[in-house]
């Protein structure tokens, strides 16, 4: 599968609105730019980090993002969001997936050819789905975390499936996500 990373100012749009509690606008072509609020403040190899101050928040909020898309299947493509929670208690793992996965297969995690295993959808919106995880909690194997798995691999695949028996991979490069995760405010 071949993927394509977007523009850095229209990832940073799609990803801030993924990281934000409200639903993100969805765009079909990623050429096509709405004015977006978010700014990206650090880039640390694949992944960016952007920041707004969401409506009725006190102060500004940010996330790491990395947005990616198949070429040969442009419906399939993933919004992939770590933020910290407001009160910096957690770190969530949010990811947005189009419209038309089916939920009850959720959508597994690959760390470096080791199963991690799968989230669940937790809700729809128009613009797609959202998987979401507390990774401070998430254990994998041997009861190491998630975020441990992460902070040392190379590449995720994220898993998701269109029918029972087609599960579609979408490689999403880890070069860079220690390095951002450790400069998020």
């Amino acid at each position: 599968m071949v993927v394509r990373r977007y523009s850095r100012p229209v990832a940073a749009a799609f990803a801030l609105l993924a990281a934000l509690t409200a639903p993100v606008a969805a765009q079909d072509k990623p050429q096509q730019t709405q004015q977006q609020p978010g700014v990206v403040k650090s880039n640390h190899g694949a992944w960016s980090i952007v920041c707004d101050t969401p409506a009725g928040a006190n102060g500004e909020q940010c996330a790491l993002m990395q947005n990616v898309i198949a070429d040969d299947r442009p419906e399939v493509g993933l919004s992939v969001v770590v933020l910290k929670t407001a009160d910096r208690k957690a770190t969530i793992l949010r990811v947005l997936a189009p419209l038309g996965v089916l939920l009850p297969n959720g959508l597994g995690l690959n760390v470096d050819g080791n199963d991690i295993g799968k989230a669940y959808f937790v809700r729809c919106f128009s613009d797609g789905c959202y998987s979401e995880v507390v990774l401070d909690d998430t254990k994998v194997k041997d009861d190491e975390q998630t975020l441990k798995v992460l902070l040392a691999g190379k590449t995720a695949t994220f898993i998701v499936f269109q029918s029972p028996e087609e599960g579609v991979g979408i490689p999403v490069d880890l070069n860079g996500f220690r390095e951002g995760y450790e400069a998020l405010p």
